[in-house]
């Protein structure tokens, strides 16, 4: 009774926090400053589910499977984001110059 409540408990907060990453990126203006709500939707969400699947699982296959994703993601997420912004970045150049050209001719 008390794992299934411990287990509700974290899958809801897992829940919230993918939802309010949500609203903050659909509230932000600009792309940089959306891509800053990704981060607890990557990151903190997938350690509150593997805390959700110990307590409901224990030490076993699906607890390590599960530890092993979220390893990968928590690892992967910077460069995600750098490549992310840096990709935002090289299409705005590019759109600079592309106006430049235009208002050269």
């Amino acid at each position: 009774m008390l794992r299934e409540i411990i287990t509700d408990v974290l899958l809801a907060m897992a829940v919230l926090t993918v939802a309010a990453a949500a609203l903050g990126v659909a509230l932000m203006p600009g792309a940089a400053a959306r891509l800053h709500y990704v981060t607890p939707a990557a990151v903190v969400a997938p350690v509150l589910v593997l805390l959700a699947v110990f307590v409901t699982e224990g030490l076993n296959e699906n607890t390590g499977e599960t530890l092993l994703a979220v390893l990968v993601m928590i690892a992967t997420a910077p460069f995600l984001s750098h490549a992310t912004i840096r990709a935002i970045r090289a299409s705005d150049d590019a759109g600079d110059n592309v106006a430049r050209d235009k208002e050269r001719a």
